[in-house]
């Protein structure tokens, strides 16, 4: 490394010296004609010119630490362009564009975005396999010759713990910046506050802590003031060019460089050290806050120290843990007060009507209210069908019935946020059981191009409302009176891969589940083996029987219901009366469901029999058994 690098290294590092970054890669990109459905982190190998280009422009307008064009060329991001297999291609080569631009004018800091993927406890990837993912990024960013890395626009603390320590794994002598992104709130999407998240960057262990992207100048600039006391580390602001506006059909950032100069200015009379800009910056933004800060006196930031030295605890603010004592099991809810007692539960699977008239359904759940059965089960958009709201279904049912329903809630269709606000307000409207499941594709229903958002899966949702059971949104801030959820899952004993089976369902009794319900199941023997298997973290199980009602029915759930299997003698069977008659089929369909039900009944605590196209009167038929 040269002087002069070593000397920008010392200034990076140093508390009390100002460094001013890049501005935006993405927003020059599109600005010179690259479409935003590109891949950005490719144009490192497939138009190197264009990318060394904006690299240089930084360079001649002051900026003394360029980030590489790498934000999103991780593993997981890349896979959604059949990409994945480049990952150290692309980032060696931005690595490799940034210091050839660098040169010793300034440092290079390899630009890491988070993976697009959740992490446990509310996603499938655990955080050893985040950590790997995060450091195959490195590894070729560090080869290409990056002075430091730059972890930017996270909102997952936990997700951004894993990076710093991905990081110091590849190569403990380079700093690490550490920046986390906040919206017009001043609060992480997970509902953390700036001090908070302060306070957490400073346990990772990174170098520069900080603030980037989502909002402009003026909202970095307040959780910046509100973090300057509750950390020692050095910090760093990097907002975009104010909030996006509609102009002409394309999203224009409208802060002018003027203005974003003199807000560099009230960031470092804040304490701010490290300055740059995101999304909407230019370098013309990145000349005008070289210029405007140059006659500022960097000063020390101050921390509140108590009388040993230490810094000051923010107990009234920052408790420890918000979590309370969940209510028992027994008293959330009658099916609640079964589970826990071991009795046998009882259930029958309805969906919601197509149209906002329910007085049907409502009619056959009062049979099931007559007969004695305990609960009704409420498909949340089964098959990716629209339907009404499984929740709003389910309060209908238990205003209109008085019966207890367990509502299926799907995360297919919200972001996290919604599902916080459903799952809220569900509550205060007094439901009390739920199945949490992921959701079927959309492409597989009626509506193709709806998109999905899968924002967490089933193992994070069942996080999530533990959590609320708890008295604790996702970001660990309370709610006041905890949820009073009793917290089901599916599960699918015939599943294709077994073994990957059992690790989520082990995972999702980890994560606070408290019952299970199977899929549909048409041979007993895989039921109880599969049970068999659970012993180690076995909770109550609930089976999945579906009475038949034709040959066609048993090939459709065979050949078009993801994760349910029909075997070939129940197919043949269920032809073979068919051939006699309608009726015949129908009757077999509930003698092959009564057989299950005797069968399994011994190995399970309950049993969700489902009504085939609403018919009421088939379910009952089951449990006359």
């Amino acid at each position: 490394m040269s002087a002069a690098r070593s000397d920008l290294l010392k200034r990076l590092l140093d508390p009390t010296q100002v460094v001013i970054a890049d501005g935006a890669m993405g927003t020059m990109l599109y600005a010179k004609g690259v479409f935003i459905n590109q891949c950005y982190d490719e144009l490192n190998v497939r138009q190197p010119d264009l990318v060394r280009g904006i690299h240089a422009d930084y360079v001649r307008a002051g900026a003394e630490l360029l980030e590489t064009n790498s934000f999103g060329a991780n593993r997981p991001k890349l896979q959604h362009y059949g990409l994945e297999a480049h990952v150290h291609e692309f980032n060696l080569a931005a690595a490799t564009l940034a210091r050839e631009a660098a040169g010793d004018e300034a440092l290079v800091a390899g630009a890491v975005g988070p993976l697009g993927v959740r992490i446990e406890p509310y996603g499938p990837t655990s955080r050893e396999e985040a950590q790997e993912l995060f450091a195959e990024q490195m590894r070729a960013l560090k080869e290409g010759g990056v002075d430091c890395f730059i972890l930017e626009t996270f909102s997952d603390l936990d997700e951004i713990a894993q990076a710093v320590k991905a990081a110091r794994a590849v190569d403990p002598t380079l700093p690490v910046i550490a920046q986390v992104t906040v919206g017009t709130d001043g609060v992480t999407s997970f509902g953390v506050p700036p001090e908070e998240a302060a306070e957490t960057l400073d346990e990772t262990g990174a170098d520069i802590i900080g603030l980037n992207c989502s909002v402009g100048p003026q909202t970095i600039l307040e959780a910046i003031e509100r973090m300057v006391p509750v950390t020692t580390k050095k910090l760093s602001a990097m907002p975009n060019a104010g909030m996006p506006r509609e102009v002409g059909g394309r999203h224009m950032y409208m802060a002018s460089p003027e203005y974003m100069a003199s807000y560099a200015r009230n960031l470092i009379q804040a304490g701010v050290r490290l300055v740059g800009g995101c999304c909407g910056t230019t370098p013309e933004h990145i000349r005008a806050m070289v210029d405007g800060v140059r006659p500022l006196v960097p000063r020390h930031a101050t921390v509140e120290q108590s009388a040993g030295g230490g810094r000051l605890s923010r107990v009234a603010a920052h408790p420890e843990s918000h979590a309370v004592a969940a209510v028992p099991l027994a008293e959330r809810s009658a099916w609640g007060r079964k589970l826990a007692a071991g009795e046998f539960v009882t259930s029958v699977e309805i969906v919601p009507p197509r149209g906002v008239e329910p007085s049907k359904m409502l009619a056959e759940v009062r049979k099931l209210k007559e007969a004695g059965v305990d609960a009704v089960n409420v498909p949340d958009g089964p098959r990716a069908q629209s339907r009404m709201s499984a929740i709003a279904t389910s309060v209908l049912i238990q205003q209109a019935c008085g019966i207890e329903t367990v509502t299926h809630y799907a995360c297919r269709d919200r972001n996290l946020l919604g599902m916080l606000s459903d799952l809220l307000g569900a509550s205060a409207l007094g439901l009390h059981n739920v199945l949490l499941v992921t959701g079927d594709p959309p492409k597989m229903g009626p509506y193709p191009d709806a998109t999905a958002v899968f924002d967490i899966d089933a193992i994070g949702l069942t996080n999530l409302v533990s959590q609320l059971n708890h008295g604790m949104d996702p970001g660990g801030n309370s709610i006041g009176a905890p949820t009073r959820y009793v917290i089901g899952v599916g599960v699918n004993p015939v599943a294709i891969d077994v073994e990957h089976e059992l690790k989520r369902f082990a995972w999702k009794v980890e994560a606070g589940a408290e019952f299970a319900v199977t899929q549909p199941v048409f041979d007993p023997a895989q039921l109880e083996s599969f049970v068999s298997r659970i012993a180690d973290t076995r909770i109550p199980v609930v089976a999945g029987i579906w009475p038949l009602v034709s040959v066609r029915n048993a090939e459709f759930l065979a050949n078009e219901v993801p994760g349910v299997s029909v075997p070939a003698a129940i197919i043949d069977r269920m032809r073979r009366a068919n051939e006699k008659s309608k009726d015949h089929a129908v009757a077999e369909g509930i003698a092959i469901a009564r057989a299950m039900l005797e069968r399994v009944r011994p190995g399970v605590q309950g049993v969700q029999v489902s009504a085939p196209f609403g018919k009421v009167e088939l379910a009952l038929e089951v449990f006359k058994a």
